[in-house]
């Protein structure tokens, strides 16, 4: 009976790119996926890959708050552009020719701080390239200019509201 056990074939590890073995044992490699998994959980990443002596491991933490942002996005944003889209006598916005659109998807905002002078106002008479809005998107806050001089002749959204790319934000006569 020994002997039969003796003779039986070995589970051999995969072989690298250049046909060597390696010395990884399974011991080693769930140890390696186990500080993988704790390196993920330290740093908050979702997404780990290494790559040591041919032997390949990535470690995936599945996150369903991913999935949350865009459904939260797409319901205002149905609900407010019939709204927004529609001037006083019933004309398509997004047809005007002074329309200034979203350039981005992200929280669009009037003053470069809480509480600070709005960069613009109904009324307000603009130069090509002066700052109208401030969009945060992924934390960064990015300056949105004038595409052309004249007055400010609406301003169709509110300060921090979520805005899409080409969404209707201001018009300029």
């Amino acid at each position: 009976m020994a002997q039969a056990k003796a003779d039986a074939p070995k589970a051999q590890a995969p072989k690298t790119k250049d046909s060597k073995t390696t010395a990884a044992k399974p011991t080693d490699e769930r140890e390696l996926i186990r500080d993988l998994a704790s390196l993920l959980d330290e740093t908050n990443l979702t997404e780990i890959e290494v790559e040591r002596e041919g032997l390949r491991v990535r470690v995936v933490r599945g996150v369903g708050v991913a999935a949350a942002p865009m459904q939260f996005a797409a319901a205002p944003v149905v609900a407010a552009a019939p709204g927004a889209a529609a001037g006083a006598d019933g004309s398509d916005i997004t047809k005007h020719p002074g329309m200034v659109p979203s350039p981005m998807v992200g929280t669009a905002y009037v003053a470069p701080e809480p509480g600070a002078k709005p960069f613009v106002d109904v009324g307000s008479q603009v130069a090509a390239g002066e700052t109208l809005l401030i969009i945060e998107a992924m934390k960064t806050m990015n300056q949105i200019p004038a595409p052309r001089a004249g007055t400010v002749k609406q301003i169709l959204f509110e300060d921090g509201q979520p805005v899409e790319f080409g969404e209707p934000l201001m018009i300029i006569e």
